[in-house]
């Protein structure tokens, strides 16, 4: 474990004192990967305990042809209040 200990502050050292541009593409060319497989990894989690659950059918909403009630049947006439 030391051995990993010591390779990561070397190679943290030799990040942190390159110029700004090539530690940021370091920094990106690293990160891209390992955030992609994360996010990968993370869904595959959350599908196959949803499958487990039973929860990973979506239901669909019922559909309503007509309203049961016409509109205009529902609104009352907006009065002006003038007389």
């Amino acid at each position: 474990m030391h051995a990993i200990a010591g390779w990561w502050d070397g190679f943290e050292l030799w990040v942190a004192g390159l110029p700004f541009i090539p530690q940021f593409l370091v920094v990106l060319v690293g990160m891209v990967p390992i955030s992609f497989a994360i996010a990968y990894g993370l869904d595959r989690l959350l599908r196959a305990t949803l499958h487990v659950l039973g929860r990973d059918r979506a239901v669909a909403p019922a559909v309503i042809e007509e309203p049961l009630i016409p509109v205009a049947e529902v609104r009352e006439p907006v009065q002006s209040g003038a007389r």
